[in-house]
């Protein structure tokens, strides 16, 4: 039931006495009801209540409940907060009796108990542990969704009771590294060198996630007639080469004077380096015997974090 106030009400009287058990009384006229009830209106069928005192201050003193109202006459539940039975009988009043509407311990303690207490409300109890969702199951059906794994998101999912669930992240681009510079390398070595500036760190937000690396890049190859000039190229992760044979050459054979070409390089892999420490790659660069390679000129490396 609802339990209704007002601050303008006005206090009136009993136009005729009532016994220990009647559930209806009258007062004084109609506009003295509505002076009482100080601007609130009860619902039909019992679910508003209104609450008065019966000759207050008097050893005769009974709390009821208005529970509805026609014209000059309320129908009442008697014995309310401790005064009489409660609900069933209370006190007899005489004709002249004061009416007045109030605030009684029974009011006091249905906020006291708050939501331990209040229709339809959810205590805090049902929430155990931490990361806890309060969901619904069906209309006015709560449920308790625990706490997903690292990592997941909360999803909509019709299948599920309560339509939520925890999912592991999709795939998606967790952060970008980029490094863009002028490469000046060139050697005859036939083991691979590192390629000055070529490098580049990242440090992954999870041991799951993969790396893309992509290197882009001038090659640089030349060569002494008659030979087969070949530049190889790999990427590599700290000391661990991932990558290896990416190659350019040609053959000069008839060819009276050295040649140098500088073609466009791209080396693309898909690293997982399982760490979430800070990770280095770079690209190195080795010679067949008899000619030189490197890079030269506008270099880029970019590092992407695939989540997964």
């Amino acid at each position: 039931m609802t339990r209704k106030y007002s601050s303008i009400s006005v206090e009136t009287t009993l136009a005729s006495g009532i016994n220990t058990t009647q559930t209806t009384m009258q007062v004084v006229s109609s506009a003295a009801a509505t002076s009482l009830l100080g601007g609130q209106t009860l619902a039909a069928g019992n679910v508003d209540i209104f609450t008065v005192v019966i000759d207050p201050d008097t050893a005769s003193e009974e709390i009821v409940f208005i529970t509805d109202v026609s014209g000059d006459t309320f129908t009442i539940s008697r014995g309310q907060a401790g005064t009489g039975s409660a609900g069933v009988s209370g006190i007899a009043h005489s004709a002249g009796a004061t009416v007045r509407h109030v605030l009684t311990s029974s009011d006091l303690d249905f906020f006291r108990n708050g939501v331990a207490t209040a229709d339809a409300a959810i205590a805090k109890s049902t929430l155990t542990a931490k990361g806890n969702i309060l969901t619904a199951t069906a209309s006015a059906t709560p449920a308790v969704l625990s706490v997903g794994t690292n990592g997941q998101f909360l999803k909509a999912d019709s299948t599920t009771a309560s339509g939520l669930a925890w999912s592991a992240i999709g795939t998606k681009i967790g952060q970008v590294v980029n490094t863009n510079f002028t490469a000046n390398t060139v050697t005859s070595s036939t083991s691979y060198v590192d390629i000055t500036n070529f490098t580049a760190s990242i440090t992954p937000t999870l041991s799951t996630s993969k790396v893309l690396v992509m290197a882009n890049f001038s090659g640089y190859l030349d060569g002494i007639p008659s030979s087969i000039p070949v530049s190889y190229y790999q990427i590599v992760r700290g000391s661990t080469a991932l990558y290896s044979g990416a190659s350019l050459g040609f053959y000069s054979g008839g060819i009276s004077s050295g040649v140098t070409i500088y073609p466009m390089q791209t080396l693309i892999y898909l690293d997982s380096p399982s760490t979430t420490s800070s990770t280095t790659y770079k690209i190195q660069t080795k010679a067949n015997t008899g000619n030189n390679a490197g890079a030269n000129g506008v270099s880029s490396l970019t590092l992407m974090e695939v989540l997964v």
